[in-house]
């Protein structure tokens, strides 16, 4: 009988060593952004009841809570901000005291190495929950663009060092651009949410910043779910204005358009694994119906394996750790 040919791929999954040799993704702690909320008043870490194990912390806890990080060898974070008021014109984004501007001066004060993102948006701080000025029911484009440069020049004269505009008005990422440029800050990036879906995985987060709309929702300016070209227009506009970094959000229901935006544009790509995606996995975890630490390195295996560069995770802390128990 004639001898059949085959091919042994086996021979490259014969042993953890030679598996480790041929792997063809990694995973590093500094491959993650860690995002925090940070609140007014004192001595508070409370836990976010939807998502265990994250906190609303007070900027006298956020040196502990940084030094922790660091420890990790997570290099970067990004700040949201949860004011105890609002306004209809969300004025907190952009006090030269707000809440994301303070925990960026306590941030460089005892991290100055840690990366500071600072999350550019107005729904935090507005009392309707819109990432922009309302007018007649309808969020105003080009007179919310002024307000986000404002803020945008405000956390950067705070210390940050990366600007995350999140607000999908058309235009941000140019306003801000020129904003910046003209306050004297040339060399400072934009980490634009370019590809930002209006997705039922935000909950939690929402849950997190207080920032639930309190009328109708955001599918006028968050893209439809069911678009795919749409995204790379997003971008494509982005880059063209000025965009350093792009974001896609969420990141599991959409790794082909994170494979599509990393083909297609030459920038880092950062993806948000959202709260939705991780409140999932604490819940199922707690019920004992999965392998938390299994889950979680293979979740975050296969979005960077999709294309991303960096990863926005609250799994940041958790995987640093098991990955430093697996070196």
């Amino acid at each position: 009988m004639d001898k059949i040919e085959f091919k042994r791929h086996r021979r490259l999954r014969a042993s953890a060593s030679m598996r480790s040799m041929v792997r063809e993704t990694h995973l590093r702690p500094e491959d993650f952004i860690y995002p925090l909320f940070i609140v007014e008043g004192d001595n508070k870490k409370n836990e976010v009841t939807s998502m265990p194990g994250v906190y609303h912390i007070s900027l006298d806890k956020l040196q502990q809570e940084v030094q922790e990080i660091v420890s990790l060898g997570i290099k970067s974070v990004i700040l949201f901000g949860v004011p105890e008021e609002k306004d209809d014109c969300g004025s907190g984004a952009y006090h030269d005291h707000g809440i994301v501007q303070e925990a960026t001066r306590v941030i460089k004060k005892h991290q100055p190495d840690l990366l500071v993102v600072a999350d550019t948006c107005l729904c935090e701080y507005t009392d309707h929950g819109h990432c922009g000025l309302v007018e007649n029911g309808n969020v105003q484009n080009d007179p919310s663009l002024e307000l986000l440069v404002k803020t945008a020049v405000s956390q950067a004269e705070a210390g940050a060092d990366i600007i995350a505009p999140s607000n999908m008005m058309d235009g941000f990422v140019a306003h801000i651009r020129k904003g910046l440029d003209e306050a004297g800050f040339t060399d400072l990036p934009i980490m634009s949410y370019a590809v930002k879906y209006s997705s039922a995985f935000y909950g939690p987060f929402r849950d997190a910043a207080n920032s639930a709309p309190q009328f109708g929702d955001r599918k006028t300016y968050q893209m439809d779910p069911a678009n795919r070209m749409e995204a790379l227009r997003e971008a494509e506009s982005d880059m063209e204005e000025g965009a350093d970094f792009l974001i896609v959000k969420p990141a599991l229901s959409y790794l082909d358009i994170i494979r599509d935006v990393k083909n297609n544009f030459n920038a880092p790509i950062v993806a948000y694994n959202v709260s939705g995606e991780y409140s999932m996995v604490k819940a199922a975890s707690a019920n004992g119906w999965i392998d938390e630490k299994a889950i979680v390195l293979e979740k975050l295996t296969s979005i960077k394996r999709a294309g991303a560069d960096l990863i926005i995770t609250y799994f940041a802390k958790d995987a640093a750790k098991w990955l430093k128990e697996s070196n």
